[in-house]
Formats: structure tokens, C-alpha cells, sequence
């Protein structure tokens, strides 16, 4: 059986026990014998999952060199190989290679970092074999083994439970639900959905509560897991805006070079020039055509934003996502953890009999016991109010999660709902001696509540209730009220009633408390003991909002990109949680809805600001590729496997470090370190400073070729002797350009960056009115260097002092040039300080050709001499016009 299938059989959650014991031929009590489990390890594979988006070592090295960039660069090399330049030749392709080298180093580090960050599947798991309980590695699970399971653990496969005590299980990771989901043991109908399948346990969920024990139904890719996993393998990644962009640049560029140095070619052959030097003509036009440090600048810059993204708690897998970043137009985000803190809080409670206006409000989120009691807005002393105290110690009394350190902070050993009483008790300075507890009636999914008996010190016991509010309700014939005990009416049971669905439609989790004073211990404990319950009141428990996300939905809306919520949640939830966040919710979107959509009344449901409810895998990627259809550039964020598969299909997948699956991170491009929206904005300010400061030394570059090309190509044209050589061009390109291009990506963001609208998806890396503000200065350059050199020969200089003054003239004249392309709002010297990096780079620049000017050793290599200081006050006098000129051709580039 081939393990990268996904799973085929029975629809387990319909069948009872012993139907699913006899289609997996195994002993629902002794488990398999270790002759069969291994027989069958052979037949099935492993227990893990595939992979999804890891790629090999030779795959990173690989595609570094896909660039059609780095193709003309190669082609360059050849040719300077061809006419016996192979000092240029190996120049060239060391940039290749460092280029390559420097891409896969940045992101093997990235894969690294990614499998530090891999902790989801319990490697371990408790079986019965033989009839004896045994602790063996998960990979070694088989279909049909007995596993036992107690809280805490993670369910190592898909099992058919077969025994389930007070049975909860965390399944978000799978289905998005942020709610413990409770099990039992009865079949349900084939088709109810997966959230709902009770008889099962799905292989990377958490048990929050009670224990089990379960046959495995599925391994490895057959489980649930693994059916989205291969999802996510079975979608290919498309390029990036930037790749595409560069592609097409490269593409350009190479066409330029070769029909130039065509050109070149036939008009000297017909003017009777030498073919020798002809095709040396034609190779120097080709290799000053091509910007030889364009990619490593451009792997380079994007090496550098990446660590920069890390500071900020993003981890980039793909260099080419952190620009694809900054052009997303929508972020669909999960709910739960990302916009939410993933740690349930009491933040209301209702006690009966308080006026409309007059609810107990709970400060403080998370699991610190950090916050206050308001009333009407006003501090309370839970001790002086008694009905208060009461409710809480009930839920302290009916809880059987602790709380544990971490490192990070406090987090809850079982039910989180649990855990939102341990901490309300906490901040009302209570606490119970659980020694006194002498008896429990247990939670299950059909009694929807739990009870606990108390012995109190007069020797009367006390049962303490906790469980859905019309079921407690049902049972309680009494209410606390302000003066006391006293019998429930009607017309209590129906404010009750209306409060109730008033919490639960603001997105809250609603429980009721009650209790019963019992004058001594009973003979029998069970649901006989539940009735004659006087309610103490009702708490709502919500997963609370990030504080920083208002304001990082804020900074979204400003920067014109639009937020899309995809929860697995309730629709009440996700609509409340919307709204608290400042996120626009026209209509909230149900898995039913979707299905009853087609694409066109999908798309309208998006731009109409819809919250997406109860949203399964496949919903997630209708939305991404419905947004995708109409022109936006997605971000999605997840951590469950059932987000893996929308994570692969949309421009940017970001999973989350903390909580995400390792099939979540292996789909994504990026990893978030902290699980914080906001950490998804201030890495899209990120990615839009690096596109813009690749635009910056795109255009500086290519403006610095423009002006070699032009000179080279029109002292062609006029029958002048070779203005420059190919080691000047490639010195320049390479040595004096490309750490002022580098210097140029390390520019900070501009003022505004955020407050503009992403660019548009197919819009030009450098657009027209850049490619002539790039030709009107690349002519500057070219037309001072040709005077500077047609002057030398014309008073009696050598070609050599002409083609050094000229070699120099683009050398001063293109680091003048590197102002002109700083920013387009303020003056070229403007913030300086903020980046020292393009001083040094130019003062080195500068010091490296007067090295190669005045030094006599650089003079044999380069072909030089030195320059007279009258030379140098040329040179120097040009740089004012070509700054004035960049200031007056602004409006060209910001158009």
C-alpha cells in the first residue's frame, strides 16, 4: 500500500465498535499481536506524514540559478571567453556563483530555523499489544492497534474510540474550532461533518480532558492530516510579482545586449574596421547592456529585509516572498490565536436579579490572574459580594484543569473553559482545598454538564454544578438572589433565557452555575442528585482579542489593504470577534452559504466585507482563488493542516511558529515566530521598503548602463577609437556600482509607505516614465564622458589618457547618480544620517578609482594613467548638473 495515498474505507464515525473491530480484524480489548502489528507496518508504511513544500538542498541550490537574469550573465561570460577575455569571464561568473551561494545560504538558514520550530506529533504513543499496555514510537502505528489516551496527549493517528471517559478533545488544528469538542461513543450518520464526527479522533488533535482508548483506523497520508497534506502537495506555486518582473528585466536586457552587439558589429565590418575588434566592440556594448550585479543586489537586499523581518518575528522561507509581501492587496486570516489570544476569559458574568446595565465585568485576558471586577464601570470587592464569590468557588470546585509554567507564561493542563475560572478565581483571591472533594457525577456530551460533591466542615455536603445553561436551568428550581434563596419563576426562567442568548449571539461561551446544600453525604452518587439546583448565575467566556490588532487592522485599512477572517468558529463568534477588532462584517458566511454560491456571488460576498464561519479546507481555497481571479495579490495565514492547502495556493502562506502544524509550516513562506497579526503588518511595511528600494537601485543601475551604452554605441557610430574597455565596464558594474546599488537597498522606508495603496498585480517593476528619466540620465553621462574624451584627443592626448578620463567621468558621474534615486519627496541629500551605508559605499568607490588611476600596478591592469588635477576639477564640475537634473525629472519616476 503506497503511503502517499490518501485514505480509502469505511466511514468509520458511522459504524459501532464491533463493526470496526471486525472490518479492521482486530481485539477492541487485547489489541493486535506483535506478529500482526508488524505484518501490517510492512503493508501500510510508516505512521507520518509526507513532507509538504520542504525542499531538498539540491533543490534550494537550484533554483537560485533559474533567473533569466543569471542566464544572460552566463551568456556574457561566454562571449568574453569567445574574444579571449577571460579575466572578464571569471569575474562574471563569480558573480554567479556568489549570487547562488548567497540565496541558498540565506534560506537554508530559513529551513533550519523552520525545523527548530517543529513540535506537532507526539513521537510517542501508548498501545495495548498482546493484552499488555506498551509505549512505542508513533511511526510504528498500524491500522487496527489498540491506543490508549489520557489528557494531554496528542492523538498519534486516527482512531474509532472504544472506550471515552469525560472525553474532550482540542481539535482547532484540524478543523478550525476553537472550542474543546466533546466525545462519545454512539456511530453518527455518514455524512455529518467532520467537526461533528463524535465516535472519532483525528491524529494531531490534543486531549484537553478525561480519557480513551481507540483502534487506529488510519496512518500516515490516510488520515485526515494526511488527505489535507496531499491537498497541499497537489497545488504548485506560481512565480512572485518580483520574479516575474526581474524575469521579463532579464529577458529585456539580454535581447538589448545581443542586438546591440550585432548592430555594433556589421556597421564596423562595413566601414572596414578589423573583425577582431569588431566582435571585441560587440562584447563590450553586450556586457555594459547587462548590470552584472543586478541579482546578487537584488538576493543580497532581500537577504538583508529577511533578517530585518525576523527582528520583527517573521520568518521568511522564500527570499522572493518578503517583496510579494509588501504588494498583498488582502490578508485572509484564521481567527483564533492570531487575531485572538487562544486563552478563554470570563469577561462577563450575569447574576440574577441585577438591573438591566448592572452585569459584573471581568478585567484582564490570558491566564495572568491580573484584573478587576466592574460594575456599571466601578471597581467591586468580589468579598463583598457574596453571590459573587459563590459562583466563582462553584467553578473552582467544578474544575479539574491546572495550571503550569512553561517559560512563556502560565498555560492550562486540560479544558481551557476550565482554565478561564481557575484565573477569574485567581483574581478574586480565592481558592479550594480539592481534598475535600468526595465525589463527582462526570461531564459528558449528553449530560452537557458536570457535578462535584463538597464536604463542608459542619460534615453537610454541597453539590456544585457546571454545564449549558438550559440544562442547568431545567434542573435548578431556586435562584440567589440579592436577599437570599428563593424560589425560580417563570418569569425568572425567561429573563435568564434572554440573557443567555444575549451572551451567546455577542460570541460568548455560556455556562451556568448552580449548586445544592445536601444535609449529609448520599448512599448513591449520580444524576439523581442534580435536581432542586439553585442558580448562582451565568459567565460568559470568550477568547479575547489581541490588544494590538485594532490598531494593526487600522494600519491595514490605511495602507489600502483589506482584511478577510476565515474562522472555523461559530458564526456568532466570528461575527463578534469581528466587530471588536474593527473589522468590517457586512454578513457573516457559512460553509452552507459557500456551497450555495457560485463564483460570481462569492467574489460580490468579498468585496462586500463578508467574515467567513465554520470554513472547511476546500472554502479556504475558493476564497483565495476567487480574490486571486479578481486581481488581488493574497496573503493567507493558518496554523491547522486544513489551512495547508489555502496556505500553498495563495501568494504569501504565513503559518504561525508557536501553535502551527508542521504541515502548516512547510506549505507557508513564511513562518510567524510570535503568532501575532501584527507582526503580519509591520512585515508588510518591510516587504514595500524592499520593493521600493529594489525599484531605487533597479533604476540607478540601469541608468549607469544606459550612459555606458549610449557612449559606447555612438563613438561606434562616429568612428571614434573604443571608448571604453571591457574591464572598465565590468569594473564598474560589479566593483563601483554594485556596493552603491547595495547601499541604495538599505535605504529606510519612506514616510508614506504605508499610507498607499498596494501596487497593482502586472504593474512594471520600472515603468515609462522611469525608463525616460533613466535614458535622459544615462545620455548625461554618456554625452559629458564622450566631450571629456573627444577633448583629450583633440588637444594632443593619448587615447589611453582619453579612455581613463572617460572611465573616470562615469565613475564620478554615476555615484553623483546614486543621489538622484534616494527618494522621490525630498531633496536628494535629505536624511542622510539615516543611512551612512552610501556614504561609505561611495567613498569607497571613489578611493578604489583613484587607486586605479595613480597607482602604477592597478595602471598595467586597467589600462590607465594617471589624471592631471585640472581633470578631476572636470569631472567634479559635472556632478552639479547631473544632481539638478535628477531633482528636475522627479515627477517622471513618481508618475
Amino acid at each position: 500500500m503506497n503511503e502517499q495515498e490518501p485514505r480509502k474505507g469505511a466511514d468509520w464515525h458511522a459504524l459501532s465498535v464491533a463493526e470496526t473491530a471486525a472490518a479492521l480484524k482486530a481485539a477492541p480489548q487485547r489489541g493486535l499481536s506483535a506478529e500482526a502489528a508488524e505484518r501490517r507496518l510492512v503493508e501500510a508504511g510508516p505512521n507520518r506524514l509526507a513532507e509538504v513544500g520542504r525542499a531538498s538542498s539540491w533543490v534550494l541550490l537550484a533554483r537560485q540559478f533559474k533567473s533569466a537574469l543569471i542566464g544572460v550573465l552566463v551568456a556574457a561570460a561566454i562571449l568574453s571567453a569567445v574574444v579571449g577575455e577571460m579575466a572578464d569571464m571569471v569575474v562574471i561568473l563569480a558573480i554567479v556563483v556568489v549570487n547562488g551561494a548567497l540565496g541558498f545560504l540565506q534560506e537554508a538558514r530559513a529551513e533550519r530555523a523552520l525545523e527548530a520550530l517543529t513540535r506537532m506529533l507526539a513521537p510517542r504513543a501508548h498501545v495495548m499489544r498482546d493484552g499488555h499496555p506498551l509505549r512505542i514510537s508513533a511511526e510504528t502505528l498500524v491500522p487496527g492497534d489498540l491506543v490508549l489516551l489520557g489528557s494531554g496527549d496528542t492523538v498519534p493517528a486516527d482512531v474509532r474510540l472504544v472506550s471515552a471517559t469525560d472525553l474532550s478533545v482540542d481539535e482547532s488544528a484540524l478543523t478550525g474550532e476553537s472550542a474543546a469538542v466533546a466525545k462519545a461513543l454512539p456511530p453518527v450518520p455518514a455524512e455529518t461533518p467532520l467537526a461533528e464526527r463524535s465516535p472519532c479522533a483525528f491524529m494531531g488533535t490534543v486531549i484537553t480532558n478525561g480519557h480513551a482508548s481507540g483502534l487506529v483506523v488510519a496512518t500516515g497520508m490516510r488520515t485526515e492530516f494526511g488527505r489535507i497534506a496531499a491537498l497541499a502537495q497537489s497545488i504548485d506555486r506560481e512565480e512572485t510579482p518580483l520574479q516575474r518582473e526581474l524575469g521579463q528585466l532579464g529577458r529585456t536586457l539580454g535581447a538589448v545586449a545581443l542586438a546591440l552587439a550585432a548592430l555594433v558589429a556589421v556597421m564596423g565590418l562595413l566601414r572596414g574596421y578589423p573583425f577582431d575588434e569588431m566582435l571585441l566592440f560587440g562584447v563590450s556594448l553586450a556586457v555594459a547592456a547587462v548590470p552584472e550585479g543586478l541579482p546578487a543586489v537584488v538576493t543580497v537586499t532581500l537577504a538583508i529585509g529577511v533578517a530585518a523581518m525576523a527582528r520583527r518575528r517573521a520568518l521568511m522561507r522564500r527570499l522572493v516572498a518578503a517583496e510579494t509581501l509588501g504588494a498583498a492587496s488582502v490578508i485572509c486570516t484564521d481567527k483564533t490565536g492570531t487575531l485572538t489570544r487562544n486563552e478563554m476569559t470570563i469577561t462577563r458574568i450575569e447574576l440574577p436579579g441585577r438591573p438591566v446595565g448592572q452585569s459584573v465585568e471581568v478585567e484582564g485576558s490570558g491566564y495572568l490572574p491580573e484584573g478587576r471586577f466592574l460594575v456599571g464601570g466601578a471597581p467591586i470587592d468580589p468579598a463583598a459580594e457574596p453571590r459573587l464569590s459563590a459562583l466563582l468557588e462553584t467553578g473552582l470546585w467544578c474544575n479539574a484543569t491546572r495550571m503550569i509554567e512553561d517559560g512563556g507564561g502560565p498555560r492550562p493542563l486540560g479544558e481551557a473553559t476550565e482554565a478561564a475560572f481557575l484565573v477569574a478565581g485567581g483574581k478574586a483571591g480565592l481558592a479550594v482545598d480539592r481534598g475535600r472533594i468526595c465525589g463527582e457525577v462526570s461531564f459528558s456530551s449528553a449530560r452537557k454538564r458536570m457535578s462535584v460533591l463538597v464536604r463542608e466542615a459542619d460534615g453537610a455536603v454541597t453539590l456544585h454544578v457546571k454545564g449549558a445553561p438550559e440544562v442547568v436551568l431545567g434542573l435548578a428550581t431556586r435562584v440567589m438572589g440579592a436577599d437570599g434563596e428563593r424560589d425560580l419563576d417563570e418569569a425568572d426562567r425567561t429573563e435568564i433565557a434572554a440573557t443567555f442568548q444575549a451572551l451567546a449571539e455577542g460570541g460568548m461561551r455560556v455556562l451556568a452555575v448552580a449548586r445544592r446544600k445536601l444535609t449529609g453525604m448520599p448512599d448513591v452518587i449520580g444524576e439523581a442528585l442534580e435536581k432542586d439546583l439553585t442558580l448562582l448565575g451565568l459567565v460568559g467566556i470568550i477568547d479575547p482579542p489581541r490588544g494590538e490588532v485594532a490598531d494593526a487592522m487600522k494600519l491595514a485599512r490605511r495602507a489600502g489593504m483589506r482584511v478577510v477572517m476565515i474562522t472555523g468558529d461559530a458564526a456568532p463568534t466570528a461575527t463578534a470577534i469581528a466587530r471588536s477588532i474593527g473589522l468590517d462584517a457586512a454578513r457573516t458566511v457559512t460553509e452552507a452559504d459557500i456551497d450555495a454560491m457560485d463564483d460570481a456571488e462569492l467574489a460580490r460576498a468579498l468585496e462586500q466585507g463578508a467574515v467567513f464561519a465554520r470554513a472547511r479546507p476546500q472554502d479556504k481555497i475558493r476564497i483565495v482563488e476567487a480574490l486571486q481571479a479578481t486581481g488581488h495579490v493574497v496573503a493567507m495565514t493558518g496554523d491547522g493542516v486544513n489551512d495547508a492547502p489555502a496556505l500553498r495556493q495563495a501568494d504569501v502562506g504565513i503559518a504561525m511558529g508557536i501553535r502551527g502544524t508542521d504541515v502548516a509550516r512547510g506549505a507557508s513562506d513564511m513562518v510567524l515566530t510570535d503568532d501575532n497579526f501584527a507582526s503580519i503588518i509591520g512585515a508588510v511595511e518591510e516587504g514595500r521598503r524592499q520593493y521600493d528600494n529594489i525599484r531605487k537601485f533597479v533604476g540607478y543601475l540601469l541608468s549607469s548602463n544606459a550612459g555606458e551604452v549610449i557612449g559606447i554605441f555612438l563613438a561606434v557610430l562616429l568612428g571614434w577609437p573604443l571608448l571604453l574597455l571591457p574591464i572598465h565596464i565590468i569594473w564598474m558594474n560589479l566593483v563601483t556600482d554594485g556596493p552603491t546599488a547595495l547601499a541604495l537597498g538599505a535605504e529606510p522606508a519612506e514616510a508614506a509607505v504605508m499610507r498607499r495603496p498596494p501596487r497593482k498585480p502586472g504593474s512594471r517593476l520600472l515603468g515609462r516614465g522611469d525608463g525616460i528619466r533613466v535614458a535622459i540620465l544615462g545620455s548625461y553621462i554618456a554625452l559629458v564622458a564622450m566631450v571629456l574624451f573627444q577633448e583629450v584627443l583633440a588637444t594632443g592626448g593619448t587615447v589611453l589618457h582619453a579612455q581613463t578620463l572617460a572611465f573616470t567621468a562615469f565613475v564620478v558621474l554615476e555615484k553623483a547618480n546614486a543621489f538622484n534615486f534616494r527618494h522621490l519627496d525630498d531633496g536628494p541629500f535629505a536624511g542622510l544620517k539615516r543611512n551612512p551605508w552610501l556614504l561609505v559605499a561611495i567613498a569607497l568607490a571613489l578611493s578604489l578609482q583613484v587607486a586605479v588611476v595613480h597607482v602604477p600596478l592597478f595602471n598595467d591592469w586597467f589600462s590607465t594613467v594617471p589624471l592631471t588635477l585640472f581633470d578631476w576639477g572636470l569631472v567634479a564640475a559635472a556632478t552639479i548638473p547631473m544632481l539638478v537634473l535628477g531633482y528636475v525629472t522627479r515627477p517622471l519616476a513618481r508618475r
